[in-house]
């Protein structure tokens, strides 16, 4: 028999409460299994210290453990006693304990997580939602706790919080690598089923939303999210009857009887837990259909339709075939029919990224200032860099001109002078690295630096990474190992089109470049095919995104994906099909990397606030800013890659002279002066009017300075200074203001907006 839909939903409405809480109530006794698998995992979430500054692949990815970095023994025994117990009552004792012993910790985010997750599973859920929010503000990407908090939030009725988070929960399951303490085999099956959870919490809170209105185009709209959400969180986790459930109640609100009933028959004849609320919502629809049927024939028709829609659904077509791209041409082949670009481009950091050798490119001292000694020591902090010495020094290496060629000249443990010729010149603007090349074809970069903003001679690789690595290690220099190796460590960022000609990995053997310094295509992607038909004069229509690629009308999605093959610390790379290592041959041509866990990585990478304390996270910070992940801002609405004045402008930034071009462009309200005074409390003219001042501080450590953060909504928080200090948590008004303290910028900023931090 074929039950026809009825004309008007307001049927089904009436008929299940869909305008009250009476479909409502029947979702309301859900609680998922996100909020036991969450004790589940806490324990197991890792305790680890990437190194910061380092070509993270598949291969070498080994974090140290996280506890070594804690100095104070009792701090670090309180650390590891959080993760010793997996009662949810002991394990919040030992947060509660660390948190008001430690207040002032590194790892805070960790304890708020574990007191956050141990309050959920004592079903103290107001409690809980409260440790999640704060370690959730030190460290926003964790979904493994945003999956169980959106969960909560739904529950409770916290709908917007709740599709917010759950949104969150998904975008950062697909921007992640696995956590460290999971086996990598096992993450596949456990990360679908985080997705379909935070799919799930957040079709409940949409659906809470639509019943919530009465019939129209609104309503009509969050239904059809709504069970989107639900298509997609079935085919991520097929087993669970309560994404079903919520599906056929869907369903149900829509008017699609036919499709709730099959849904409702499925969960029934399984006789699961939800079977006796499944046989409640199929004797309703069976009722309001008036049936003519025995119900249990209503039953096995609505379970027969429903397997004709399940082998349907398998039936389709599945992703269509993966492209091949066209070859590369080159960066030389451009230069023809954009000459101008070419021209500024070659001016620019990115194309000297690398560079054979040539004396007139060389900015280090190699004749006055010329000499390292194994007692030079640099400390930066503060933003600062310091130097010492020693009254009578041991000589390291001597940078030297000899019949015009440049030389380093170091000594080495049989304490003679070995003369290595520089083969390589890396970088061009702030700092210039040198590097030589073995008979072997391997490339190895010297470990002394020329600092150009210092004007002399470092160690940079034992300023960033402490005394404990090797490539800061003036003694290893002569073992010559991967440490050094540009091809293992520098060459993913500093050149173009990167392979191991054997299909392997990053190796100090068998890799090979198609080009020095970052070119044309590395960033607009192969060309080949493009220049044959540009040279025959045959236009073709393309997207955007479409190689080579049109930043004017790219989305800033993708545009800050093809910046973040260098400017993201966080990718873990792994080599393609061909080894392929830095570019893809088939699909997209730039490879989207998934990132480490922010919480595996050492905390020296790190604010105590959270916030990032290193250029080297730049899009990690911009990604989170509310300008970026609800706005269309990218690299390029501040950057220009190939500006016309790079040998002046150092940090290719658009509109230097007017810099707040960048934000009013969009926030245009502030072009006029006095809304402009009336936003900042400052002069319009003076530099507390600038938005950067505010809004992008310089907190970032760049090469031996500091560089604005790029989480650019960031806003003075003197509670957070207060609590951690300026050094771990430095405040934008107290960079000016530097006679003052956090006290009194907060009562300042509570002046002007009374609720403020």
């Amino acid at each position: 028999m074929d039950y026809a839909r009825p004309a008007r939903q307001g049927i089904a409405a009436a008929k299940f409460g869909c305008h009250g809480n009476g479909l409502w109530a029947r979702v309301r006794f859900m609680l998922k299994w996100a909020l036991r698998i969450g004790i589940l995992i806490c324990p197991l979430v890792p305790l680890a210290g990437q190194d910061i500054d380092a070509n993270i692949t598949t291969q070498n990815r080994k974090p140290s453990t996280v506890a070594d970095q804690i100095s104070d023994p009792a701090e670090r025994a309180a650390f590891l006693a959080m993760f010793q117990h997996t009662e949810p009552k002991q394990m919040l004792e030992q947060a509660k304990s660390f948190l008001a012993r430690f207040p002032q910790s590194a790892f805070l985010f960790q304890a708020y997580e574990i007191a956050a997750r141990a309050s959920f599973g004592l079903e103290d859920y107001d409690a809980g939602l409260t440790y999640a929010r704060q370690s959730l503000t030190l460290l926003p990407e964790n979904p493994l706790l945003l999956v169980s908090v959106a969960d909560v939030e739904a529950q409770k009725h916290l709908d917007d919080a709740a599709i917010s988070d759950a949104r969150d929960a998904v975008e950062y399951l697909d921007r992640f690598s696995a956590p460290g303490a999971i086996a990598p085999g096992s993450w596949p099956e456990l990360k679908n089923k985080l997705k379909a959870t935070a799919e799930f919490a957040q079709s409940r809170a949409l659906l809470e939303q639509a019943l919530a209105l009465p019939n129209g185009e609104e309503r009509d709209a969050l239904l059809q999210d709504c069970k989107v959400l639900l298509g997609e969180a079935q085919t991520l986790n097929p087993s669970d009857v309560e994404i079903a459930y919520l599906f056929g109640l869907a369903q149900l609100a829509s008017g699609e009887l036919n499709s709730a009933a099959g849904r409702f028959a499925r969960i029934y004849r399984a006789n699961g837990s939800l079977a006796s609320k499944a046989r409640e919502s199929l004797q309703n629809i069976y009722t309001m259909l008036n049936s003519h049927d025995t119900f249990d024939k209503f039953v096995e028709q609505a379970t027969l339709r429903d397997r004709a829609a399940s082998r349907s659904q398998s039936a389709a077509p599945g992703s269509p075939a993966v492209q091949s791209l066209s070859d590369y041409a080159g960066s030389d082949s451009c230069h023809g029919c954009h000459s101008s670009v070419y021209r500024q481009w070659s001016q620019t950091g990115m194309s000297r990224m690398l560079r054979p050798y040539a004396p007139q490119n060389v900015i280090g001292d190699f004749q006055d200032k010329n000499e390292f000694y194994l007692e030079d020591e640099a400390v930066y902090r503060h933003g600062k860099a310091e130097f010492a010495g020693s009254r009578e020094p041991t000589l390291f290496a001597r940078m030297v001109i000899r019949d015009g060629r440049h030389y380093f000249d170091i000594r080495q443990s049989d304490g003679k002078l070995h003369a290595y010729p520089v083969d390589y010149t890396i970088g061009s603007k702030f700092q210039q690295a040198y590097a030589t090349r073995l008979p072997s074809g391997e490339i190895h970069v010297f470990p002394i630096q020329y600092s150009a903003l210092q004007k002399r001679w470092i160690n940079y690789w034992k300023i960033i990474d402490g005394a404990d690595r090797e490539r800061g290690d003036l003694a290893a220099w002569e073992k010559l190992s991967p440490a050094t190796s540009y091809q293992a460590v520098c060459a993913v960022c500093h050149t173009s089109q990167l392979r191991n000609v054997r299909g392997g990995g990053f190796d100090v053997n068998n890799v090979e470049f198609k080009e020095p310094g970052i070119g044309c295509e590395m960033c607009h992607g192969p060309s080949a095919q493009h220049v044959m038909d540009m040279t025959a004069n045959e236009p073709y229509p393309k997207r955007a995104i479409d190689p080579p690629v049109n930043f004017n009308d790219l989305g800033n999605r993708d545009f800050v994906r093809i910046c973040s093959q260098c400017h993201m610390q966080s990718a873990v790379r792994a080599s393609g099909p061909s080894g392929e290592l830095n570019y893809s041959r088939s699909g997209g041509f730039f490879p989207r990397n998934p990132s480490i866990p922010f919480g595996e990585f050492s905390r020296i990478g790190f604010y105590k606030d959270g916030r990032f304390r290193q250029t080297t996270f730049i899009v990690e910070a911009l990604q989170r800013s509310q300008c970026f992940k609800r706005g269309q801002v990218s690299c390029g609405t501040c950057h220009d890659p190939h500006g016309h004045d790079a040998a002046s402008n150092l940090t290719s930034v658009k509109f230097r002279d007017q810099p707040d071009l960048m934000c009013t462009n969009c926030h245009t309200q502030f072009q006029n002066s006095a809304a402009l005074a009336a936003h900042t409390r400052h002069r319009a003219d003076s530099d507390g009017s600038r938005c950067v001042s505010c809004h992008m501080p310089r907190i970032m450590d760049a090469i031996l300075f500091r560089a604005r953060t790029h989480q650019i909504d960031d806003i003075p928080d003197a509670d957070m200074t207060q609590r951690f200090g300026e050094e771990d948590s430095p405040n934008a008004c107290l960079l000016c203001h530097s006679e003052k303290d956090a006290r009194w910028v907060k009562l300042k900023l509570q002046s002007w907006r009374p609720g403020a931090r």
